[in-house]
């Protein structure tokens, strides 16, 4: 053994002792700020089914291979990743003695292969990630996904990566020139290329093998000083994060909202007191463990805030900084909290002067910032970020670490509305029509059945003797009794339904509001009494059928996801499907005729609660057809309309309307006919393609589906 082997051994061992211990003391501190979270037992069931979802999602890189090429590449670059492990081992073998390599696999000629294969692979892989970061600067672009990300860790990191697998390949490459390497030419085709190039150096070997350390190890120190640094750290938060996801499926985060819990319980409101109980999150340790685990794995990679419809249109929310600047927050408090610091929910301090004596001044002032704030007030989430969210979901669909987006922000509003009763204006009165009406827009009751009049049959209503044997109870909505234009969907599905020989009820004056507009604004309260009345009522309805008997058709997606996804939490076992689903069954029975043609051709748009919150994306398009062009953002990645959320009843102030953005988008596809499903996308698109065709003598029209429907079948009958 040379100087140089004795040197470099020397050398490497040290500072991967040092690393080591740098790694140890990060990884503590961050499963302590996560375990500050409240506790969430809901996390920890069907094991068996978490594994196989947290390992789908990881190896077989289910979400990242949604973006094609970037997928490919990434999914590349965390197999050289997790490659690089045994290659920086290897390192500490060759280093002391150039001519050795791992024990056992280290001279198999397979593993020679493989990991050829995928440091080459992945050398590209990770420059093909570079040249993308460097072509979506925010600077180059105005949308960049990567605008707020801290991009100096971004770069360290892949620069870190493609050096280790470069420095590896030349560790080969000198060994194949010096006689050392164990693979044959076919097995390592590029080392040996090298290694036609580079001198036959033993000092040179171990050398390169040292640097191949440093830089590994001074890459585990920088993470380690920098335990916010998530483009780095998600490399191992991310297997937990997908494995606790909300749903424990391949299913996002989205449908139901997380009912609002104190304790990790639900909170019952018949018991529940603002001054002991837990209303929503007014401190960032208030947040579930989950929470705070979602926060420290995010990747910084912007696919969130590429695709949020508030952003995309010029207002402060972007989910993604929402999750930085909550991570940031609550790492820069940790200290102050691990003290024993902390809010009651009343508001009062936890921990003594003696106890907060040892913690920094820089925790203590963080402690003191407000969560819900402008800039004056040094707030962590500025007002108009958190309220600009239609809750569409496109966050959540996207996030490639199953970020749960839309709780945290729905369970932040919870608290701002119920105990500061701090929202927009307008929205206090439809909360007010809400609490009065049992609708939003304050109509009287007796006005739900308006609709009715003037068609040519009778619907049957629940509670009519002629009306018991009904197969399916039509929930007609709000919107669908008491606004205009939805009236129009109401009366096309009952038509159609009447058509086709469907026994339906509706239950007339007995509907109430479902609540969504309440619970997504943040009044959990509100929401679970309309929950709880109306699933009386349907449980009425419904008599002592079973649940495959207890069928719900409604117009509204929002309906739909509140009636199928979330009455479950309060008793209401229901089979809900939405018109376009049923009248898709209906066209493939031959009971309705479909849609063949129409003039100017059609174009569809995704509901969120109907697309995105419960994946039905075909029956839609089956009904349109032939017809049908689609916008370039469909499916899951399809645009908001801008209603979702409680948005419907809240002013759009600060940049441009989203409903404007996705009705251009509509008319640039050339249709004459905007489709849609949901009658606040009809109200938002239609509002949107008027006032984007102001003074044109040409309008394209905006209907919803079961009316182009109607007309074939009116069509068809003359």
């Amino acid at each position: 053994m040379g100087a140089v082997q004795i040197l470099s051994t020397v050398v490497a061992y040290l500072v991967t002792v040092v690393a080591v211990a740098f790694a140890v003391r990060a990884a503590r501190r961050m499963v302590a700020v996560i375990r500050l979270g409240q506790p969430d037992p809901s996390r920890f069931d069907d094991r068996r089914g978490r594994t196989a979802t947290m390992l789908r999602e990881t190896l077989g890189h289910t979400r990242m291979l949604k973006w094609s090429v970037v997928g490919v590449a990434h999914w590349f670059v965390m197999v050289a990743f997790i490659l690089l492990a045994s290659l920086v081992v290897a390192a500490y073998f060759e280093v002391l003695d150039p001519t050795r390599t791992l024990p056992i696999v280290g001279g198999w000629t397979i593993f020679g292969l493989v990991t050829e294969v995928l440091s080459v692979l992945g050398v590209l892989a990770i420059g093909l990630l570079i040249v993308v970061r460097l072509l979506n600067l925010p600077r180059r672009r105005s949308w960049s996904r990567f605008a707020g990300s801290t991009s100096w860790q971004a770069y360290y990191v892949e620069y870190t990566i493609l050096a280790v697998l470069v420095v590896g390949l030349l560790v080969r490459g000198t060994k194949a020139a010096d006689g050392a390497l164990a693979y044959p030419v076919w097995a390592a085709p590029v080392s040996h290329a090298l290694g036609g190039v580079m001198p036959a150096s033993g000092d040179l070997i171990s050398l390169l093998a040292l640097l191949k350390i440093l830089i590994s190890m001074a890459w585990v120190i920088v993470i380690s000083t920098h335990v916010t640094m998530g483009v780095a750290w998600h490399r191992f938060t991310a297997f937990p994060n997908i494995y606790f996801k909300r749903s424990g499926d391949a299913a996002p985060a989205l449908g139901a909202l997380k009912p609002m819990t104190t304790g990790g319980e639900p909170i019952d409101f018949e018991t529940a007191d603002p001054e002991t109980d837990q209303f929503g999150v007014a401190e960032v340790e208030q947040f579930s463990w989950k929470g705070l685990l979602d926060f420290t794995t995010c990747t910084e990679c912007g696919r969130c805030q590429d695709q949020c419809p508030a952003w995309h249109t010029g207002k402060p929310l972007s989910p993604k900084l929402v999750v930085l600047s909550l991570r940031d927050h609550a790492y820069a408090k940790a200290p102050y909290l691990l003290a024993g610091g902390g809010k009651s929910p009343a508001g009062e301090e936890k921990a003594s002067a003696e106890q907060l004596a040892s913690v920094p001044a820089s925790a203590l002032a963080e402690a003191q910032r407000s969560l819900i704030g402008g800039a004056e007030e040094a707030g962590i989430i500025d007002p108009d970020a958190l309220w600009a969210c239609t809750t569409c979901g496109a966050c959540v669909e996207q996030c490639p670490v199953d970020i749960e987006h839309v709780d945290h922000i729905v369970d932040l509003r919870r608290h701002q509305v119920m105990i500061e009763s701090s929202f927009p204006p307008e929205a206090g009165a439809m909360l007010r029509n809400l609490e009065n009406k049992g609708n939003p827009w304050g109509a009287a009751n007796k006005a739900r059945e308006d609709w009715t009049k003037g068609l040519d049959f009778e619907v049957p209503r629940v509670g009519d003797g002629s009306a018991n044997d009904f197969e399916y109870l039509f929930w007609v909505g709000c919107a669908g009794a008491l606004e205009d234009r939805a009236k129009k969907t109401t009366r096309a599905v009952a038509t159609l339904l009447h058509q086709a020989g469907v026994n339906f009820a509706i239950l007339g004056e007995g509907e109430t509001c479902t609540g969504d507009p309440a619970r997504r604004i943040g009044n959990e309260f509100l929401f679970q009494m309309f929950a709880e009345q109306n699933v009386e009522t349907l449980n009425e309805a419904f008599g002592d059928r079973s649940r495959p008997n207890r069928k719900i058709v409604a117009t509204c997606p929002h309906c739909f996801n509140t009636l199928g996804n979330e009455y479950s939490q309060f008793g209401g076992e229901y089979e809900v499907i939405h018109h376009t689903q049923l009248l898709s069954q209906l066209v493939g029975d031959g009971r309705l005729t479909p849609i063949r043609s129409v003039a100017g051709g059609l174009t569809w748009h995704d509901p969120c609660y109907l697309g995105r919150h419960n994946q039905v994306y075909e029956p839609p398009r089956e009904l349109l057809g032939d017809a049908l062009v689609e916008m370039p953002r469909n499916s899951e990645r399809s645009f908001c309309c801008g209603a979702g959320g409680a948005r419907m009843w809240m002013e759009e102030r600060i940049g441009k309307r989203i409903n404007t953005d996705r009705a251009e988008e509509a008319i640039a596809t050339g249709a004459g006919t905007v489709a849609v499903g949901c009658p606040f996308c009809y109200t938002m698109l239609g509002d949107g393609v008027a006032g984007a065709q102001a003074g044109q003598e040409s309008q394209v029209e905006v209907v919803d589906v079961a009316t182009v429907l109607l007309r074939a079948n009116a069509d068809s009958a003359t």
